[in-house]
């Protein structure tokens, strides 16, 4: 033991000479490069992908979403950058070359994070970072972190939740995960992309509370957890300045409070003024175009960009270089294991899955089920993820009665045959997407026979019915037929729903959906519901894994399922206002809508905070899920009464069923009453136990510090928590609380003093509790 003291010194004095020698080594680089390179570095070098082409790219990668400037005579390479918030989205096909690249279809945001599960979002990131490393990618753009302000949101698919403590810890485990193979990330979109509507136009009036305390503490998070190489700034206008040519945001709060290192990116073609960008610290330009190397080297000339600004965005590009694989000589084989990604694939997916209504235990199937009537077009065509960039090109995916097959069930013969000859002319008749981008306009659900279905309530031991749901980028979803069922799928479960139930039989409804719906007009016709997301392309395996009762379900909700879309707050201004009725084209003629704004009058008031505080009882509340066991919590024990820099609490789960399950525990805290307005409950911690067999424990142990305690006071500049006694509340859900605690604050604390910024240039007249 002599030794270890003397060697852990050497380590640390060898790591700090190391970081010391990687700063003098990008210094002296930046100084021998050309005003020219400069330039270059910071434009990237266009995009080629799926037939939409700019610049040239020499994408080693076909079909990435682009690449960066190489300068051999200094060594600095050039990196890929591909799109993949559910997956590495690369072309297929290449030019003479007969095999077909595929990549892994991993569940979507919203799902991992109702798994709760960090570790297991660590090894999803673990495989998409092997996957990409061996695809030859160097920097993945995602994972997305965005708020779910809004149910209609195009692509909340694709971001975790309302919350952004999940939000944040989620993503930080993914970017740990993926990290960890050499592979960079660019987590997105920074900041108050929360609506695909007029997105590269719109103007967000945000609070700062709302916005430091809601929209921004996510990103806080992942950055101090998880030190992503790079941020993605966001296409939308924040309190009147594009977010990538918002200084305020990309170096005061970004850099000078939050102490993150690397490279911030602009999303593709995304803010308007070049020079400004740089001057913002939006260090790299993508894809990039000629025109934005003209602004900056005309600005460079003239002296109104000077030179130590752009060196200094130059060597962010050159530090993110030297992470790279690339520039470590790691050969890449375009050989991933696609099988073991797989397997990864169904766990997560199932881990993820959310079984919402179990009426007299209904699932899982029991033994003696062996015929199965699958009712649904989605039952038959599983959606497996998002389209846009968030859509991935897999080998195969698995859907709903292939899964069941699988697992050695007998689907109705005769329906199925009903059901493909229907897709089959549907597929035939229904016009192709706009883009690639774009998704398919989508089916309408079969207008089915009642006599037919009588006769298979008749011949089938049970009924599964699938609603399925797709969106993706540039367009918010609608309210009818999307956030609200079609006529003809209201009348498919009321058919089936009152056929099955003749026969004393039952009808289990399957959601296949990227995002929110509404659920309590129909949902009473069902005996069990489960949310199965959009799992990626072992989604049907995953759902069968449930059903069957191979995994016991363990998925609680990270965005809450209101009664009716009336009742979220947002509904009332969701996605603003056109200022003008001259539409505004963008790069190939595309169409980026109309200049608008939004007002967040809700404040901090989005999701639970809101459904809580206001005593608005949702459908189904944030944190909530159901399994096929029960579990009793024990008494919540705090190491001290009085505050002294940290708080710790613990409690023991017991599983008190009689099957193999795992439990979510959610701590929400309440702070004292008077002075600054807050939510009456607000998460700040939550652990998933082990696999817990029928009568085993685990304890669970939480630690809250300033941080978790403080609110942000605008007029103070500060996270202050105040003096008073606060309520910790842990339970199963938002509104399930088992267990509680209290301690108290002996006097008023500040947590951190920021600097006042990106404040609202408009009043902006919030709810108050």
């Amino acid at each position: 033991m002599k030794f270890a003291i003397p060697f852990l010194l050497f380590i640390l004095v060898a790591g700090t000479k190391s970081l010391f020698a990687q700063t003098e080594d990008i210094s002296k680089l930046a100084s021998q490069l050309t005003a020219e390179e400069k330039v270059k570095l910071v434009v990237g070098m266009g995009m080629n992908t799926q037939n939409f082409a700019i610049g040239s790219t020499g994408d080693k990668v076909p079909g990435a979403a682009g690449t960066t400037f190489d300068i051999p005579r200094l060594n600095i390479p050039k990196l890929v950058l591909a799109d993949g918030p559910a997956g590495l989205r690369i072309a297929p096909n290449r030019a003479n070359v007969s095999r077909t690249f595929y990549a892994t279809a991993f569940p979507i945001g919203t799902l991992l994070a109702s798994s709760w599960d960090t570790v297991l979002v660590k090894k999803i990131g673990e495989a998409y970072g092997e996957e990409a490393r061996d695809y030859g990618v160097d920097i993945v753009l995602g994972p997305a972190l965005n708020i779910h302000r809004n149910p209609l949101g195009g692509r909340n698919f694709e971001y975790y939740s309302e919350d952004p403590f999940v939000a944040g810890n989620i993503t930080s485990s993914m970017v740990n995960g993926i990290q960890s193979k050499g592979v960079g990330v660019s987590i997105k979109h920074f900041a108050v992309n929360n609506q695909e509507t007029n997105r590269m136009l719109v103007n967000a009036v945000v609070s700062e509370r709302a916005l430091r305390e809601i929209y921004l503490r996510g990103f806080e998070i992942a950055i101090k957890k998880s030190s992503p190489m790079t941020v993605m700034s966001s296409y939308n206008k924040l309190n009147g300045v594009y977010t990538s040519e918002s200084y305020d945001l990309l170096t005061t709060i970004l850099r000078n409070e939050w102490g993150f290192k690397g490279l911030v990116m602009s999303d593709w073609f995304g803010g308007q003024d070049a020079v400004a960008q740089m001057k913002a610290g939006n260090d790299l330009l993508m894809p990039g175009t000629k025109e934005q190397e003209k602004s900056i080297r005309e600005a460079l000339a003239a002296g109104t960009l000077s030179d130590d600004v752009l060196t200094l965005n130059a060597s962010r590009v050159i530090r993110m270089t030297r992470q790279s694989n690339v520039f470590r000589n790691l050969k890449y084989n375009n050989d991933p294991d696609l099988k073991a990604h797989a397997l990864v694939s169904r766990q997560a997916a199932s881990e993820g899955m959310v079984l919402l209504k179990n009426n007299g235990d209904v699932l899982p199937l029991a033994a003696n089920t062996k015929n199965l009537a699958a009712f649904g077009i989605t039952s038959y065509n599983l959606i497996s993820g998002g389209t846009g960039s968030g859509d991935v090109n897999e080998a195969y995916s698995v859907s709903l009665t292939e899964g069941l097959s699988n697992a050695g069930y007998q689907l109705d013969g005769e329906l199925m045959g009903i059901y493909k000859t229907y897709i089959d002319t549907q597929n035939a008749h229904r016009p192709k997407p706009v883009s690639f981008f774009m998704p398919q306009i989508p089916m309408v659900e079969m207008d089915i026979d009642r006599d037919l279905v009588n006769r298979k309530a008749a011949e089938t031991d049970i009924a599964l019915l699938t609603i399925g749901r797709n969106s993706g980028e540039f367009a918010d979803r609608k309210v009818d037929s999307d956030y609200l069922l079609s006529p003809f799928e209201l009348k498919l479960i009321k058919t089936v729903s009152d056929a099955y139930h003749a026969q004393g039989k039952k009808l289990v409804v399957v959601l296949n959906i990227g995002g929110v719906i509404e659920v309590s007009a129909w949902r009473d016709q069902a005996d069990a519901i489960l949310l199965s997301w959009q799992g990626g392309q072992e989604g049907g395996n995953a759902i069968a894994d449930i059903l069957k009762g191979k995994v016991n379900p363990s998925g609680k909700l990270a965005t809450s399922f209101p009664e009716k879309y009336q009742d979220l707050p947002s509904s009332k201004n969701f996605p603003g206002k056109n200022l003008s009725d001259k539409e505004v084209k963008g790069t190939f003629g595309m169409s980026l809508g109309y200049p608008s704004e939004v007002v967040y009058e809700e404040g901090v008031y989005n999701g639970y905070r809101y459904f809580n505080s206001f005593r608005v009882k949702p459908a189904y509340e944030f944190g909530f899920g159901l399994s096929y066991t029960t579990f009793s919590y024990g008494a919540a024990k705090l190491a001290q009464s009085v505050f002294n820099g940290k708080a710790e609490v613990s409690l023991t789960v017991t599983n008190s069923g009689n099957k193999a399950g795992r439990e979510v525990v959610q701590l929400y805290l309440s702070a004292p009453a008077g002075g600054l307005d807050k939510p009456s409950e607000e998460l700040k911690g939550f652990a998933k136990t082990k696999l817990l067999k029928p009568g085993e424990s685990q304890v669970i142990k939480f630690v809250l510090t300033a941080d978790e305690l403080a609110s942000y006071e605008t007029a103070r500049s500060s996270w202050v928590a105040a003096a008073g006694i606060y309520t910790v509340k842990i339970g199963a859900s938002s509104r399930d609380f088992r267990q509680q605690a209290q301690f108290t604050v002996s006097k008023e604390l500040i947590a951190e003093k920021c600097h006042s910024v990106i404040v609202p240039q408009v009043t902006i007249n919030e709810m108050k509790n």
